[in-house]
């Protein structure tokens, strides 16, 4: 499992979340071009595989446009420090595992 985090998110969330078992990669430091568009950061999760997640509405959007792969986890819960988004992944962790092996959901909101 390969998540990307998107760049409204802190990089620091990778070191936060290292004991998740996923392959956390923050968009800052998986080549793409800075800053990238929403459009690039789409077509790279898709080619790897990866889950988006992002505190930004356009990846909803491209979800019902596009469909899925690739999943989005959609974060609803404003400005909050690093270490409180860490903590609600790492909760939530049962449900984005389901995200990623359902084949009827495609975006997961968490508030």
């Amino acid at each position: 499992m390969k998540w990307l985090l998107d760049a409204n998110l802190s990089y620091r969330l990778v070191r936060q979340l290292a004991d998740v078992p996923a392959e956390v990669v923050h968009v800052s430091r998986c080549g793409l071009s800075a800053p990238a568009s929403d459009e690039e950061i789409w077509a790279w999760t898709r080619a790897n595989a990866a889950l988006i997640v992002t505190n930004d509405e356009d990846f909803y959007r491209l979800a019902a446009v596009h469909g899925h792969p690739p999943k989005v986890v959609l974060l609803r819960t404003g400005n909050q420090a690093t270490s409180f988004i860490a903590q609600l992944l790492t909760k939530h962790l049962e449900e984005i595992t389901a995200l990623l092996t359902s084949d009827d959901i495609g975006v997961l909101e968490l508030y």
